[in-house]
Order: structure tokens, then sequence, then C-alpha cells
């Protein structure tokens, strides 16, 4: 069953109530009041037949209002404007944040609102009119846009705490790089790119409606919705550096484990190189046979651990001149 609540603004006494769908058979378009009407939770019949009756919303548009997940959108019809915007929800355990569709209808005396989740603007802006009912004045162009700002005001504080936690992230690759690092980064990578995703499809939105190329079905201030779109578009922006970022600073760190690992792979390399020789000499005179003429020299062994000692030196003074030590 959907939950409803009503807004209901009359222009000559400067007043709005609150209530339920009881407040419909109060509104009326001659005397100039408007209606704000909020619905969610699950859809219904009697939902339809409301919706197409009483506001003449297209059924495909209701469809598309009632899915739980849709791009944002934008389109037009004879006599009001339809949107679908997404808020976000709270972040889980992977950084990645929930999302909550919000769909718009307005027309010249009418917002409904519909979502199947709790939308933080939705409530937000509730709370906003309830307490200041002259924000109800502007008409419900006005209420549209104060949601859709509340939505992009809701990025803002995610994708800057994002750029913090990069910050942050940059001095761990050079301090203590390591899986657990290599993980934050992709997952903070992710998340910037779903991030981005939803604001250039809702930037986009906000830009048809503050820059129409046509003749609008319902009258709006382009200077409000473009004071939203330039706000999604710095997000969008910011989103997109951080994302960079966030590539720069995985391949950082790919580079200095790279760097690493070519370093202890070069000592194991000089370290057998030396070694290998000196093998080569005990091999020679570990073998037992019976006539090896070095055998019986008084100062054999002092020989051949000099002559280890000396290819040492040398080995290492090479390895110094070339500056592989």
């Amino acid at each position: 069953m959907p939950e409803y609540r009503a807004i209901l603004y009359n222009p000559v006494t400067k007043t709005s109530l609150s209530g339920g769908l009881e407040l419909l058979d109060t509104w009326s378009a001659e005397d100039g009041s408007w209606v704000w009407l909020d619905i969610s939770g699950n859809a219904d019949d009697a939902e339809y037949q409301l919706l197409i009756e009483r506001f003449g919303i297209a059924p495909l548009a209701i469809q598309d209002a009632h899915r739980e997940r849709h791009p944002p959108k934008l389109e037009f019809f004879t006599n009001q404007i339809f949107i679908i915007l997404r808020d976000l929800l709270g972040e889980d355990e992977n950084l990645q944040h929930g999302i909550s569709q919000l769909a718009l209808f307005l027309g010249p005396n009418f917002l409904v609102t519909r979502h199947l989740q709790n939308v933080h603007a939705v409530e937000s802006v509730t709370e906003r009119v309830q307490s200041k009912p002259s924000l109800m004045k502007a008409g419900p162009a006005h209420v549209l846009y104060l949601l859709s700002r509340r939505v992009a005001d809701n990025y803002a504080p995610v994708v800057l705490e994002l750029e913090e936690r990069l910050a942050e992230l940059e001095d761990l690759v050079f301090e203590r790089p390591g899986d657990d690092v290599i993980e934050l980064i992709t997952r903070y990578n992710r998340s910037l790119k779903r991030l981005r995703r939803y604001l250039a499809y809702q930037r986009d939105v906000m830009a048809q409606l503050s820059r129409p190329s046509t003749a609008l079905p319902v009258k709006l201030n382009t200077h409000e919705l473009n004071d939203v779109f330039e706000n999604m578009e710095r997000l969008t922006s910011l989103c997109q550096l951080n994302q960079e970022l966030a590539v720069d600073l995985l391949n950082t760190h790919f580079s200095l484990i790279s760097h690493r690992l070519n370093h202890v792979m070069r000592i194991l390399t000089i370290t057998t190189v030396i070694f290998l020789p000196l093998a080569l000499l005990a091999g020679i005179y570990g073998m037992n046979f019976e006539f090896m003429p070095e055998l019986s020299w008084h100062y054999g062994y002092f020989g051949v651990l000099g002559a280890m000692l000396g290819i040492v030196i040398v080995l290492i003074a090479i390895f110094k001149h070339r500056k592989w030590l």
C-alpha cells in the first residue's frame, strides 16, 4: 500500500495545509491553489487511477516512476514535465553508496513526487516548506528547484570526503604500499565512477531544463535550474579529477612495487654472480681425483681462499663502478 502526504497551498490566505488525500478534494485550480502530493511505498491500482484521472499523467510515465532502478531522465508532455532523479543513501562497507530513485511530475498547479524508498531530499524540503510556508508562494516549479538542489547538495559532502580519503591514500602509497592500499584505491575509483555517472545523467537533465530548446509546458525559473546544473557540473568534474587521481595513485603504487622488486632482484642477482665462481672453485677442488697437482702444494688451501677473495673484490669493484651497488 502506498503512503500519501499532501501539502495544499492557498495563495489567497498565503497558508498551507498538510494532510493526506483528503486535501485533493479541496484543491481547485480555479482559486489559484496548488498541491504537492508525495507518494511512497509499493504501488497499487488505486494509485494508478488517481495519477491518471486526477493529474492526467501518462501510464508509461507512471510505469517508469514505479521502477526501482531507472536512469535519470527528462520527458515533456502536453501540460506537464516528467523528471527522474537519483538521491544518495548511506555508504556500505565497500564504499558504495545506495541510490533512491525520485520521480517528479510537474504541472502548472501541482507537483507529484513518487519514490519507493526513503528520499533525503523529500524529507528535507518537506520540513522546510512546513516550517516556512512562504516557500510555497513561488509555486510548484520552485519546490521542484528546492528538491533538485537538495539532491545535488547531498552529493557534495560524499564527493569531498572521497577527495580527502584519496589525499590520505596518497601518503600511504609512499609510506607502506601493499595489497590493502590497492584494494582501497580500487574501491574509491569504483565509487567515484558510479557517482560521476549518476551526476552526469542528472547534469544533462538540468542542462535541458535550464536551457530549453523549445517552449516548456510549464513555466520554470531557468536561473534556479541553472544553479542546480552548475552544482552538478562542478561535482561531475570533481569526480572525474578524483577518478584520474585514483588511477594515477594506482599506477604509482604499481611502479613503486615494481621498482622495489627490481631492486631486490638486482641484489639477488649480484649475490648469485659473486658466489657462482666461488662455488665453481669449491666444486673443482672438491672432486676426488687422484692426480690433482694443487692438492700436494703446501699453500694450496690458502691460495684457493686468496683467489676466492680476489674474485669477490674484483666483482664488487666492477658492480660499484657500474653503479649497480
